[in-house]
């Protein structure tokens, strides 16, 4: 029944297209999150359902879409950079198969966030875009949610729709995406449109960030934790009682800790502990391998380069002997290890000029939505009270992903590629409106002039 569920939601989207062919954007929101090709057993893999979806995309916008007032932006002008450096370091890439793999999948998420903020020029497409990408993201984290409450969570042991720890189905990345939806969320308990916010929708709210915080404790991943903390403190910027919330979050906190399993406290004390961690240790080696690999290769080794280092290190190691706990310091050696961090990531595999374009893309994003948080809060209009809460939300969502990023090699994770695109697209819209009430000025000062002088010709 899921598989036929899935497959019959998936041809009622395409369908729905043929009327709305914006419903195709959404579509591929909807498949490129929840893969419900890789959920499905029969009817759903039948299909390549994501490339359809994607190539529909397109045609709907290119068809039924206004051209007029496209405007292609700078933040755009640098992920297509970025996209086409990624292809040439594809060229002289250190691992051709794995890095063509990797392109597969890459090319596409970037394409999109680039084409995705010219299909958003509405209020309503900008909302439909981002509750689409909620609920999607949503499906994952309530099923997660709910097996973590009854006790079947445990890191590498909570098991998602997918059990191929790729894309946002790894534990660490959900994770991130979960904690960095719930200031999104809160936006839609005030300003949604499409579910008003009433009684319903802030409670189903209300119980959809209680399970994007029991992610963390379900994966007991220890970047989670540092999400919750950070989003906690840039939360305090747009409160109104700060000390009724330290209060409130505190008290939660403390009603929390004796729910939680000794499994979550044993993995989240070797947070304090990088020497005596093997995870920990390994990934410090890994980005100083990455420092000298890139000193020797300015340019990037493409994708997966990390797949050529190997190392040695002393880590104290504990064994049980003869009922004693014994602690020895060896020598292990690691070979082939992941990054661990998108910094890194793009250091290793784009070299400097990637990094250079990734974080430019970040942090102009991150001013980009201070100033319309700054320059639209004051604004009293009907019309103008969502721009600034929804700026805010998404920027504290982009600093939650950074900090998860230090920690993961997720730099072209879809989602927030996504979240990237909805940047734009409100960034794009809020210069618009702004655009049009200026010339709408213009228009009323030049016809109360020519009102005036034909009131009384005598004025010059």
């Amino acid at each position: 029944m899921l598989d036929v569920a899935l497959f019959l939601t998936v041809m009622g989207m395409f369908l729905l297209g043929l009327g709305r062919p914006f419903i195709w954007v959404l579509a591929y929101l909807y498949i490129d999150i929840l893969a419900p090709q890789k959920i499905g057993w029969t009817l759903t893999p039948m299909l390549p359902i994501s490339l359809i979806a994607f190539l529909l995309a397109f045609a709907g916008w290119a068809v039924a879409d206004p051209k007029s007032d496209i405007r292609f932006t700078l933040r755009q002008g640098i992920l297509l950079a970025l996209l086409v450096y990624c292809f040439m370091t594809l060229q002289w890439a250190d691992f051709p198969v794995d890095a063509a793999f990797k392109w597969e999948w890459v090319w596409k998420a970037l394409v999109f966030a680039i084409f995705l903020p010219v299909t958003l020029y509405t209020r309503l497409r900008i909302e439909a875009a981002a509750l689409v990408l909620v609920l999607t993201a949503g499906a994952i984290i309530i099923s997660a949610g709910m097996k973590t409450a009854l006790g079947g969570g445990g890191y590498g042991s909570l098991y998602f729709f997918v059990n191929d720890n790729s894309n946002i189905y790894e534990s660490s990345t959900l994770a991130t995406v979960a904690i960095a939806l719930i200031p999104i969320i809160l936006w839609f308990t005030k300003h949604g449109t499409i579910f008003p916010p009433d009684w319903r929708v802030k409670t189903f709210a209300a119980l959809l960030i209680f399970a994007c915080l029991l992610i963390p404790v379900g994966t007991e991943a220890r970047t989670g934790l540092l999400c919750i903390a950070v989003l906690g403190v840039l939360m305090l910027r747009d409160v109104k009682n700060r000390l009724m919330y330290l209060l409130a979050a505190g008290a939660l906190g403390a009603m929390a800790l004796p729910f939680l399993p000794a499994s979550y406290y044993d993995r989240m004390a070797t947070l304090g502990s990088v020497q005596s961690d093997e995870s920990a240790s390994t990934r410090v080696q890994v980005w100083m391998w990455t420092l000298d690999y890139a000193a020797e290769h300015p340019l990037g080794g493409g994708f997966d380069a990390y797949r050529s280092n190997k190392f040695t290190y002393r880590l104290p190691v504990t064994r049980e002997e003869a009922g004693t706990s014994i602690t020895r310091v060896e020598e292990v050696t690691d070979e082939a290890r992941a990054y661990h961090s998108s910094f890194f990531e793009m250091l290793g595999e784009q070299g400097w000029p990637g990094l250079i374009l990734w974080l430019s893309l970040h942090l102009l994003g991150l001013l980009q939505m201070e100033g319309i948080r700054r320059k639209w809060r004051t604004r009293e209009g009907p019309a103008d009270q969502w721009q600034a809460p929804l700026a805010s939300a998404l920027q504290f969502a982009n600093i939650v992903y950074l900090v998860g990023a230090a920690f993961q090699g997720i730099a072209y994770q879809p989602v927030f590629l996504m979240l990237i695109g909805l940047q734009i697209a409100l960034a794009t819209y809020c210069k618009k409106r702004d655009s049009a009430k200026a010339e709408a000025e213009r228009k009323a000062v030049r016809a109360a002039r020519r009102t005036a002088a034909a009131a009384n010709p005598a004025i010059p």
